[in-house]
């Protein structure tokens, strides 16, 4: 395991995959999120999986793929606190096990920086075409998220949450946004992103001296002025707003508190987050599983996160429509005995064997070793295997899970409701 700077803001990082019989390329390009651009961001990696100056068609693309034994490439993008992450992955068997010989490596390569630094362009352009029916596949996206009552809960609380603070621009973009995203604004998202982004490649199992020497070359003479990782933010401590959304003919209402810790510093690791939101509602021994939904009924599910980057932890719950107020107050119970009462040891060495279960279980795909170590990366900590991880998750006490679990104050309630049925909040 080796991380080298090659450039500034360009790093590559060598994984040991000796025991699989496939290898990956991974381009990750985090870079700050605008939001008089989120949208152009969106339909971007649409467009980009559509084909590269190499071979811009996709069905030839997919035909390419086909021929390097079956090869899969992915573009997507992601969050990482208030910025934003896009990434071009390809997966597919190691050079050694090449039937005549091919270099894969470069094959793979060739594709994977093709579609980041070389996309397919008319007259310095996105292609019109592929441009109109990508924003019509976001446009379709984006309609849909009513219908998934869950993620449409979750998503208004965090604009209720969030408001205009830069962590609540919209990851998926903007409807009202996408008839001004044309082929010459998406070109300029592109070039601002290309510009701005740190960039890390991350090699398993192909030949990273080959990788490393492909990527100097795409990237000679590009002007880039690589920007620093956003810093950790929290939104303030308010006092808790309701807000309530009546939608007819609803048969399970739907639950989404949002809770800040007010303030970005003294973040606490990683570890003993995962470990707090297991116990308090990450995992089916946690105390809203057990006692909000198993013991007194309130909940068809109920579960809890956090986001490290942002301060926020969030419950999510599907609740019998009507019992809404019974329901958060049973949660704000069981966070109040967790901060103010005891943590059994049974409570921690259940959680505890559940999170080492899931370290352990990293190991068995590429994808899931590169995210382990890139979020190490993204949080700025030293590279270490998750067998390191499993050290850690052993070493969390209840005191530390509880400091955890006291730093954060209810700020956002939402619910979604069936007319007539709800109660207003």
């Amino acid at each position: 395991m080796e991380r080298k700077k090659l450039a500034p803001g360009v790093f590559i990082t060598t994984l040991d995959a000796e025991k699989f019989n496939r290898c990956r390329i991974t381009i990750h390009l985090r870079y700050p999120a605008l939001r008089r651009s989120a949208t152009d961001a969106a339909v971007l990696p649409l467009v980009l999986e559509r084909g590269y100056a190499g071979c811009p068609d996709m069905t030839e693309l997919s035909r390419k793929l086909a021929r390097l034994y079956g090869a899969d490439l992915g573009v997507d993008q992601s969050s990482a606190g208030i910025d934003r992450v896009l990434t071009v992955d390809i997966c597919g068997i190691k050079d050694r096990f090449a039937l005549d010989g091919e270099n894969l490596t470069r094959e793979y390569a060739d594709i994977a920086f093709g579609t980041i630094f070389e996309p397919y362009l008319i007259d310095g352009v996105f292609d019109p075409e592929a441009v109109r029916i990508e924003k019509e596949s976001l446009a379709r996206r984006l309609d849909a998220e009513f219908n998934n009552k869950r993620l449409y809960c979750v998503r208004q609380a965090r604009r209720k949450f969030y408001g205009d603070s830069p962590a609540g621009i919209e990851l998926g973009g903007y409807k009202s946004d996408l008839p001004n995203v044309t082929p010459q604004t998406l070109k300029a998202e592109y070039d601002r992103i290309l510009s701005l982004a740190s960039i890390d490649v991350m090699v398993q199992g192909a030949d990273p001296a080959l990788v490393e020497e492909l990527l100097l070359q795409k990237l000679a003479g590009a002007a880039r002025s690589p920007q620093r990782f956003a810093m950790p933010l929290a939104m303030p401590i308010i006092e808790t707003q309701h807000f309530s959304e009546e939608i007819p003919g609803l048969t399970q209402a739907k639950l989404c508190m949002l809770f800040t810790r007010g303030t970005p510093e003294d973040l606490p690791s990683i570890t003993v987050m995962r470990m707090a939101m297991s116990v308090f509602g990450g995992s089916t021994t946690s105390r809203l599983f057990r006692n909000v939904r198993e013991k007194q009924s309130l909940c068809y599910y109920c579960g809890s996160s956090a986001l490290r980057a942002t301060g926020v932890m969030m419950v999510d719950s599907g609740v019998e429509p009507g019992r809404e107020a019974q329901a958060e107050a049973a949660i704000l119970k069981e966070l109040n005995d967790l901060c103010t009462g005891p943590i059994t040891e049974q409570e921690m060495d259940d959680c505890r064997r559940s999170l080492l279960s899931s370290l352990d279980s990293l190991g068995d795909s590429l994808g899931g070793l590169e995210s382990w170590y890139y979020g190490q990366i993204l949080r700025d900590e030293a590279l270490a295997p998750p067998e390191y991880g499993k050290v850690l998750t052993n070493a969390v006490t209840a005191d530390e899970v509880r400091e955890v679990l006291q730093s954060y104050h209810y700020s956002v309630g939402y619910t979604l409701t069936a007319k007539g049925e709800g109660e207003n909040a």
